[in-house]
Order: structure tokens, then sequence, then C-alpha cells
């Protein structure tokens, strides 16, 4: 049923800001970009890392009722080659540190943070990320 990542949205109270951010961190510029209701944007969409995935930024203007500000509910985890060369990174850039590195066994390390925007930001050094790679880029 589920068969893979397609998108991850994070949102964000100033579009421009966290556009600019993420455009440092990623080391790319947005590919996509939408207009919304007389905004310059109100979703810009990011492709990276090794499968393209999708990371989107929407406006938190369209953010739907019922949800609070602030971090909540869900971590995605992206993969790192070196989880604490990563951390440094997004806390020298201004994020918060909401979970220190964690070694969940087996090669297995997690931390995550909290953007400047209030977004939950995972990251992962995966063992099982780099076979699966590996398999697709052997042929």
């Amino acid at each position: 049923m589920l068969r893979g990542l397609t998108t991850v949205n994070y949102w964000a109270d100033d579009l421009a800001a966290a556009t600019k951010w993420y455009a440092e961190l990623l080391g790319v510029d947005p590919y996509f970009e939408r207009p919304g209701n007389g905004l310059p944007a109100a979703y810009i969409e990011f492709r990276i890392g090794d499968y393209q995935h999708e990371l989107g930024l929407i406006d938190s203007r369209y953010q739907p009722g019922g949800q609070e500000a602030g971090p909540g509910g869900v971590v995605v985890y992206w993969h790192v080659d070196d989880v604490p060369a990563a951390l440094e990174r997004l806390l020298s850039m201004g994020a918060k540190e909401h979970e220190a590195p964690a070694d969940r066994g087996k090669g297995f390390i997690t931390a995550s943070v909290v953007d400047p925007f209030g977004n939950i930001l995972g990251i992962m050094y995966n063992p099982h990320y780099l076979e699966v790679l590996a398999t697709t880029t052997a042929a």
C-alpha cells in the first residue's frame, strides 16, 4: 500500500525566509513554486537526495485547521553520512536541538532539530538506506 516517500511538507510563517534557509542547507534552489491568493508564493518545493525526494515548504496560512503551531506529531528522518557533522551544521544555522544523537543499535544513529520555523527535522545514519541505494546504483 505505501510504496515510498513522495513529499514531506513543512509549514513556515515566513516562507521567503524558510526558502532561503533550506536552499542554503540543501545547497540547491527550489525547482517549483506555486503562488496563492495574492501571495508571491504559497508553496515551494525542492528535490533532494539520492532518490530526488520532495521537500515542500508551505505558507502557514494554508495549514489545516485544528493544528497547533510548533513541533509535534511526526519526525521524518533524512539519511546523512555523518550525524554529528550534520547536527553541528544545523545548529550553526539556527536550528535548536530536539533530540540529541542516539545510537539505536546495529549502526543506526538518529538526532533531530527544530528548524527556525518550528518544524522537526530528523537526521539519521541508516545502514539499510545505503544497502538499498547500492542495489539501485549497481546496475
